[in-house]
């Protein structure tokens, strides 16, 4: 590949890293084919699936649901004035650093056309003031200075009654090192260790800790540090980021799923694993409610709960310390989406997604006719908009329809001109099955490769000792896994990019370093 591609696939981010695979054949023999079962059709399953079959396995893939894409799968669904319409489990931000995932994309998307860039990601605080990313330089540590500078929250003075030294962590975050390190502090004991300032500590939970639909007061340090370094001090790429120009399924899952039936896989969507059993010739059985498949290797690419299920239902699967490991998955509070279709329009000066603090549990509000082609064409044919609404992390108890009503009472004190709209329709969907990392947690969580060789795990809630988070994490480990296979065989596997996997100079490395004496 020519420099030239190599940084286009790349980013802007000079300093990105490349990671080879071992070496290996470009692809299997024919007649030398091993049959792969994938199980799982979300981010993770996707991209084991697409590396394993374009090096010529036999790949099966099991998805629960009737469409693939995981959590962010689409369905279709008819309004109350008859417009067939696509819905989802909400908005997810595509930013720039995920280059594992942009590469899977690329493979139906070769310039990623099928993404459209937001052009900014505010945030608005209750008390009145509004944050912006949309001048701050991408470029660490000009990044750091020119938010200072330009944040209506975050002040130099702010900045002066910091702990400097607590705060030095920031300036070198190392993977796996940060784990060892911090894993045994929450988020929010770090941030009031630094003495970051209250409305600084909402900004760091909206971009940071509410990503993780976790209370950050229980979410590991290690996980906060982490991503203010993929996001913020450790890479060019910047805060902003792109979107799909169309719902997930016809921008993003059908694309994929079409090119693997071009490879020879086989899809089956709506069919469940329920048990895996690896035998001693090394071949693995998978069990599903119509059939026992035998194939010479498997990928587990399943949710939290769906593979503590998984794993608790195949007796044969690891030794005890590993099942515990799997047992001990931490699942995230449930969180809600709330669409709203409203006979009217938002103020032309809306942008497509807003975070929000202080709005009672409303963490973020998108107009999707800002930016999705399906919501655009309904919003020009009724004159109306669609409004997404989420909350994140709702505490136990909460009776869901009350939560619904906080979430617009919000959206009318965020946006004014909603007070008046009729809702021509609304979807309200409750969701609990994303992974969560409590305090402490990172030692037990199961990495790619398990006790059995020929069975290996993927997803955003394993173990990657890689700076990559949320759906990078998810991609990474896909191709990881499939690659953990494919060299058992001999055969190549996928090259990754991540952010730098330490402060990116030399100057922030020696400051970060006098935290650790």
């Amino acid at each position: 590949m020519s420099a030239a591609r190599q940084a286009a696939r790349r980013g802007r981010d000079r300093r990105a890293e490349i990671i080879m695979p071992p070496p290996g054949r470009d692809r299997f023999a024919p007649g030398d084919t091993p049959r792969v079962a994938v199980a799982g059709g979300g981010i993770a399953g996707l991209a084991a699936a697409v590396l394993l079959a374009e090096r010529g396995a036999r790949v099966t893939l099991y998805e629960r649901e009737e469409a693939l894409g995981g959590r962010l799968a689409g369905w279709r669904t008819r309004l109350a004035d008859g417009s067939p319409v696509t819905m989802s489990r909400g908005f997810h931000a595509f930013f720039r650093q995920y280059y594992n995932l942009r590469g899977l994309l690329r493979r139906t998307d070769p310039g990623l056309d099928r993404l459209r860039p937001l052009p900014d990601y505010p945030l608005r605080h209750s008390g009145g003031l509004t944050d912006s990313f949309a001048r701050v330089p991408r470029t660490p540590p000009l990044s750091a200075l020119g938010f200072v500078a330009l944040s209506p929250t975050f002040g130099w003075r702010d900045l002066a009654r910091m702990d400097a030294r607590a705060a030095l962590p920031l300036l070198d975050v190392r993977v796996p090192e940060v784990y060892e390190r911090f894993d045994g502090v929450g988020a929010t004991a770090f941030l009031e260790r630094v003495r970051f300032p209250e409305a600084a500590h909402h900004l760091a939970f909206e971009v940071f800790s509410r990503s993780f639909f976790a209370d950050p007061r229980e979410l590991s340090a290690a996980e906060l540090l982490l991503m203010f370094h993929i996001y913020f001090l450790g890479s060019a790429e910047g805060l902003l980021f792109d979107v799909p120009d169309e719902p997930y399924p016809q921008a993003l899952w059908d694309p994929l799923g079409d090119y693997l039936r071009r490879l020879g896989a086989d899809l089956r969507t709506g069919t469940p694993v329920r048990e895996v059993r690896p035998g001693a010739d090394g071949r693995v059985r998978v069990r599903t409610d119509a059939a026992e498949d035998l194939h010479d290797a498997a990928v587990l690419a399943l949710d939290p709960g769906a593979l503590r299920t998984v794993v608790a239902a195949s007796p044969d699967l690891g030794t005890p310390q590993w099942r515990d490991d799997v047992a001990a998955l931490s699942t995230a509070p449930p969180f809600l989406v709330s669409r709203l279709w409203l006979d009217r329009p938002v103020r032309a000066d809306r942008p497509g997604f807003l975070g929000t603090s202080g709005y009672e549990g409303l963490d973020n509000v998108s107009v999707l006719d800002r930016y999705e082609g399906e919501a655009a064409r309904w919003a020009a044919r009724t004159g109306g908009s669609v409004v997404e609404l989420h909350a994140y992390a709702v505490p136990a108890g909460e009776e869901p329809k009350e939560v619904q009503d906080r979430l617009l009472d919000g959206l009318r004190r965020v946006y004014p001109e909603t007070r008046d709209a009729r809702i021509v329709d609304a979807r309200h969907e409750w969701r609990a099955d994303c992974p969560f990392f409590p305090v402490g947690s990172h030692g037990r969580r199961p990495a790619v490769r398990t006790p059995h060789p020929g069975v290996v795990l993927a997803g955003d809630a394993i173990r990657c000792d890689l700076p990559v988070a949320l759906m990078e994490r998810a991609a990474t480990t896909g191709f990881l896994a499939a690659g953990a296979l494919l060299a058992r065989w001999g055969v190549r596997g996928q090259v990754l990019w991540t952010v730098p996997r330490s402060g990116r100079s030399a100057a922030l490395r020696a400051l970060g370093g006098l935290a650790r004496r």
